[in-house]
């Protein structure tokens, strides 16, 4: 297929072309969430990142820094950083966990309840632009196979956080990607 068919059938599916394997398909799924998200998520420190934490630290018991750093591969150089960022604008805390007084649990303070609210609310928005022109039915069939993908791979992967993992499993697929 030449560049002047391609272009003509933008609008057309382009299944078998080079290129359009399963890494390419999410490539391109990706980079439009990325995009819609990093808007969403502007007036968060670190954007998508900071997002994704708060996420995870409302949605589940409050896990250790560095098993969030493992569970979102962040780099765990990087997510002190990330947590400084996020706490001084009030919207997580670290707290001493009370079964051993060196470890530090990231937990929502009130501020960040609200604020995960309104985003949430943001990203779904921005969600819906990422599926526009597909059915809600096609929408809910891909997010339902996404998340037990995702809740397969993520189990098997032994460097997570437990608790984070067991949440995972536990989570409603019919849900979607995320539980709320």
């Amino acid at each position: 297929m030449d560049e002047e068919q391609c272009d003509a059938g933008a609008d057309a599916p382009v299944v078998g072309v080079l290129g359009s394997d399963l890494g390419w398909y999410l490539a391109v799924i990706l980079r439009r969430w990325t995009e819609q998200v990093e808007q969403a998520a502007a007036d968060v420190p670190h954007g998508t990142r900071g997002y994704q934490i708060l996420s995870v630290v409302g949605h589940n018991s409050p896990p250790t820094q560095s098993g969030l750093a493992r569970h979102l591969r962040i780099d765990k150089t990087v997510m002190p950083y990330v947590i400084d960022a996020l706490e001084g604008a009030g919207l997580v805390e670290r707290r001493v966990d009370p079964s051993d007084r060196r470890v530090r649990r990231i937990a929502l303070t009130p501020r960040g309840e609200d604020v995960l609210v309104g985003l949430e609310a943001k990203v779904a928005a921005a969600e819906d632009e990422v599926f526009a022109g597909t059915s809600p039915d096609a929408r809910r069939e891909f997010l339902d196979l996404a998340a037990r993908l995702a809740v397969t791979i993520h189990g098997a992967q032994p460097s997570l956080d437990p608790c984070l993992a067991v949440a995972g499993v536990l989570a409603d697929p019919a849900l979607g990607a995320r539980a709320r």
